[in-house]
């Protein structure tokens, strides 16, 4: 492997060592707590989706540039092109919609509980899964080019309209195709963005209206609810700060590309690096404001310490 690509197979394999355990593990621990406790709140529904589309994100996305920087040159043929990239648009089309989901879901379920809020809070926390569908059949629909005009990289002269995805290409064969597409996935990106930072705005209003009220009152049985939906919802502003963080990053990158005649491979792979973070990074957010995730997870490294100090009892016996 050469020298200048270590920096780079480093980078995405931090984020392959940090992304695959903390998404499986979420599904692996919610998917437990709805079969044998017979019981998953809205809220964890959600963030189990957000896991399995940012698991995919990371298969799809994140390994094949690690690959690729371990010095992989050709892995990719045209049909598996066509999958990889599909399931990579997809699913970070669905990270961007369940993320904003989820600060929205939580954005109503704080609100005041008038007449007209405790109805949508009712009927949103009925229909959780339902619109989750909604946002796969929307997604799906809305990418269908990329499994018409992908195919594997080859040695020859490509269009100047031509997305460039390690082992791919996304062919777009002419302008006016370029700008539509492109036109059409950032007006969701900023749509779904644009409707997380407004939640997330309203969340952090009531937090703090919140801290206001309760100072010297003494806690009752409501004010506990309520107090655990306002820690919910800080997890929920940690997560959209974080996506927003990265997709600020990115963007500003991107714009200052369209002011280069010729942009570096570094700087399409440290963009890459940023619109792929999230994947990987959200997991330890959702679990360490999650306390059932924390206590499960301390569970497991017990259970795993004691195993460890019985067999070098055991060992130790034996010799």
């Amino acid at each position: 492997m050469d020298l200048y690509l270590l920096p780079k197979a480093v980078g995405f394999l931090l984020l392959v060592i940090t992304g695959v355990p903390g998404n499986v593990f979420i599904i692996i621990q919610l998917t437990y707590f709805r079969i044998f406790e017979r019981k998953l709140m809205p809220t964890n529904i959600i963030l189990m989706m957000l896991a399995l589309v940012n698991l995919l994100v990371i298969l799809s996305r994140i390994i094949p540039q690690l690959i690729n920087a371990l010095g992989v040159e050709e892995l990719l043929d045209d049909t598996e092109c066509k999958f990889v990239i599909f399931t990579y648009r997809v699913n970070r089309a669905m990270s961007i919609c369940v993320t904003s989901f989820l600060s929205c879901y939580q954005c109503i379920l704080i609100a005041p509980n008038t007449k007209l809020w405790i109805y949508f809070k009712k009927k949103l926390s009925q229909n959780v899964v339902a619109i989750i569908f909604l946002f796969w059949i929307f997604n799906i629909a809305i990418c269908p080019y990329f499994i018409l005009n992908a195919r594997t990289r080859r040695n020859q002269t490509t269009s100047p309209y031509t997305l460039h995805l390690v082992y791919c290409d996304a062919d777009f064969l002419n302008y006016m195709a370029y700008i539509v597409n492109g036109a059409i996935y950032s007006i969701r990106d900023f749509i779904f963005v644009g409707l997380m930072v407004l939640a997330s705005s309203y969340i952090v209003f009531t937090l703090l209206t919140h801290e206001r009220s309760v100072k010297g009152i003494r806690s009752s049985d409501r004010t506990q609810r309520r107090s655990v939906e306002y820690r919910a919802s800080k997890a929920v502003i940690l997560l959209v700060a974080l996506y927003v963080l990265l997709y600020g990053l990115d963007n500003c990158m991107w714009i200052y590309t369209l002011t280069l005649s010729n942009v570096s491979p570094n700087m399409n792979e440290i963009r890459i690096f940023l619109a792929s973070s999230y994947s990987s990074l959200s997991p330890i957010v959702i679990i360490i404001t999650n306390p059932k995730l924390q206590q499960k997870l301390f569970t497991c490294k017990r259970e795993r310490n004691r195993n460890y100090e019985l067999n070098g009892q055991v060992y130790s016996i034996s010799k």
